[in-house]
């Protein structure tokens, strides 16, 4: 671990931290927004545990994950389209508090609460069986095809964690609106998944034989 490492890790964290706050409590128009805090707290407290625990045992795998810069022009749209749906979300499920719009039943908050920390462990696993997770589609140097664990049910596990965290996020936040606005997140990780297979094929050896074995991407049986 290095102090560069560790200090773009906490700047990153507290600047999503703000940002995040920001984009809830000033379109709820105060802070006595339950939803949001609910929200930060099953989103950053998990995160500040697991970003320390790879900083201790793997510095590599969390500067992965700290390197967003993207290659391949098809993530970049996907990555900007991305970021425009989580802003709509966000602010309309503040908007949504602040006018009463439509108000859901604390134990469904609740709920999704729980189903959003079951989908975040999942994250946190595939994490643990892939050594060579980036945040961008690449293929690295001595990359290898993992097809053990998660990776023997699902080709992306990954995406199967995010795509729950995701869903269950606007519920979360109170906001049916903000859960039809993160549904549009089902396209764009059909466009990403997409584009990262085309990449996997070309550079990586043994995925064509992986492909044919595991023949789902993120939900058994369906997709």
């Amino acid at each position: 671990m290095t102090k560069k490492l560790f200090f773009q890790a906490i700047s990153k964290f507290v600047f999503g931290l703000i940002l995040i706050a920001f984009l809830l409590f000033l379109p709820a128009g105060t802070l006595k927004y339950w939803n949001g805090w609910l929200f930060i707290g099953i989103l950053f407290i998990p995160m500040l545990i697991a970003g320390i625990v790879m900083m201790i045992r793997s510095p590599e795998l969390l500067k992965k994950r700290l390197d967003s810069k993207e290659e391949e022009k098809e993530q970049k749209t996907v990555i900007a389209l991305s970021g425009i749906m989580f802003l709509a979300a966000f602010v309309v499920a503040g908007l949504n508090f602040r006018f009463g719009w439509i108000v859901l039943p604390r134990w469904v908050v609740y709920a999704a609460a729980v189903i959003f920390l079951a989908a975040y462990l999942m994250y946190a696993e595939v994490l643990r069986e892939n050594v060579y997770l980036s945040r961008t589609v690449e293929v690295q140097e001595n990359q290898k095809v993992i097809d053990t664990g998660l990776y023997g049910i699902v080709r992306h596990p990954m995406y199967s964690a995010t795509l729950v965290l995701f869903l269950s996020m606007g519920l979360v936040l109170g906001s049916p609106i903000s859960f039809v606005i993160l549904l549009s997140y089902i396209p764009l990780i059909a466009k990403r998944m997409k584009n990262e297979e085309e990449v996997l094929l070309q550079g990586l050896k043994g995925y064509e034989e992986y492909r044919r074995k595991v023949k789902y991407k993120i939900i058994p049986l369906i997709w």
